[in-house]
């Protein structure tokens, strides 16, 4: 009988319903909603679909053990006790990452030190050598969760963050994350038939998601997992699924996705990105004025797009005028259109004069935003859960949150109990 584990794979904020409706679509089992993504049982086929099919989700779990850690022995020994030959070598790379909250151990460095210290502990002892720590490209990448003084211990399948499908070849300007892309186009409701345009295209993340989805191409297909570095990976069984996978896909016939921006090096852009994704003849990428938005008449197609907010792009003064102008293309010209727009600038966004648009708040790279989706000409839409704004409400706690090497741990050469903080990469060395 094939080993049965549990998984937990995580998500934007917001986005809990659509991967939990994405998982049950994938057949995975025993899937249990919670905040910040899923917990699913499965063996480690189920982990290779997941991985290689979950378009919202951002990373996927293996939970290894929980138990109490109120203090740094006890975190120790519990590390010390896992079997981490199943993960790897002796002369392999690690990394520790970690959250803490509610619990003695506050001190993220120190929690991954600690940890770190028993996983090369264990192999020390059992082989005479002990694996190194990589920052970069690490084989193995262990995660601790404590929660009032519960230790959850787990290794990261994925091997690095899902949003980094492979084939973006142009960076652009704060490009739109892959899983976000993705998700925008699933809350849209789009029929994966009728056309789609984004005329703020930028380097045609939406363009590109949208054809994967439409098109039942893998959102893992590009790259490698963190699982394929682990002892043991049976990498005949993965190309088999890859090629079966490979083997599903299937272009709607007549299906256009145009992308639109008024920067030409955002179309170049795009169009390289197109080609490394193998869509170069499935898209079309045109210079385009969004305050001159004019589609064919009776398409009834779908607009989904992420217009600049102010922030990290465009200047707010003059994207008023580009949001007045918009607004008013779209009430002119797009009777029976559905748009999905994603919105990180209230005031902005109140100037496209919407009708009661349907809202959805998400999180856009640190930034709050707002899913705006509205049948141009039609019925209002029916409100959609929105745990965001459930959370919001509630008035939680946020994680401390700590990673060696992105400087998020600690506060700086502080001593308490033992748990001192320092050089991030020499406290795992």
């Amino acid at each position: 009988m094939k080993r049965r584990e549990h998984y937990f794979a995580t998500c934007a904020p917001g986005l809990e319903p659509l991967l939990h409706e994405e998982a049950k679509q994938l057949g995975l089992m025993r899937i249990e909603r919670q905040v910040g993504g899923i917990l699913f049982e499965g063996s480690v086929e189920d982990v290779w679909r997941a991985n290689l099919g979950l378009r919202t989700a951002v990373r996927i779990f293996l939970r290894l053990a929980r138990y109490e850690a109120k203090n740094s022995d006890e975190l120790y020994r519990g590390a010390f006790e896992v079997d981490w030959t199943r993960f790897l070598k002796p002369e392999g790379t690690l990394i520790v990452d970690s959250q803490t909250r509610e619990s003695e151990l506050f001190h993220t460095h120190f929690i991954q030190q600690r940890v770190k210290d028993g996983v090369v502990d264990q192999f020390r002892e059992r082989f005479g050598v002990r694996p190194s720590v990589s920052v970069d490209e690490p084989d193995l990448r262990i995660h601790v969760h404590l929660f009032r003084d519960r230790a959850t211990l787990s290794v990261d399948t994925s091997g690095g963050s899902l949003h980094k499908r492979g084939w973006r070849a142009y960076q652009g300007r704060a490009p739109l994350a892959e899983t976000l892309a993705a998700a925008i186009v699933l809350l849209s409701d789009w029929d994966r038939r009728s056309p789609l345009l984004d005329p703020f295209c930028g380097s045609g993340s939406i363009a590109i998601e949208a054809a994967a989805l439409a098109a039942g191409v893998a959102p893992g297909s590009w790259r490698r997992f963190g699982f394929e570095n682990w002892p043991g990976h049976d990498a005949a069984g993965m190309a088999a699924l890859r090629k079966q996978l490979s083997q599903q896909v299937h272009w709607p016939k007549k299906l256009r996705i145009l992308g639109f921006d008024s920067d030409p090096e955002q179309i170049e852009g795009a169009r390289e990105n197109a080609a490394s994704a193998g869509f170069e003849s499935r898209l079309e990428f045109e210079l385009g004025d969004a305050c001159q938005f004019a589609p064919r008449a009776g398409w009834n197609g779908w607009i989904v797009t992420n217009p600049p907010y102010g922030l990290r792009v465009g200047d707010v003064p003059e994207l008023e005028r580009v949001y007045r102008q918009f607004g008013s293309r779209l009430r002119e010209n797009c009777q029976g259109y559905q748009l999905a727009l994603l919105s990180g600038n209230r005031d902005l966004s109140t100037l496209l004069e919407l009708s009661k648009p349907r809202k959805t708040e998400l999180l856009n790279g640190g930034i709050d935003c707002m899913l705006l989706e509205s049948r141009l000409g039609g019925e209002y839409l029916e409100p959609r859960e929105n745990p965001r704004k459930e959370r919001r409400k509630r008035r939680r706690q946020p994680f401390k949150r700590g990673k060696v090497g992105g400087g998020q741990g600690g506060e700086g050469r502080r001593t308490h109990g033992g748990q001192t903080s320092g050089d991030s990469n020499a406290a795992q060395s």
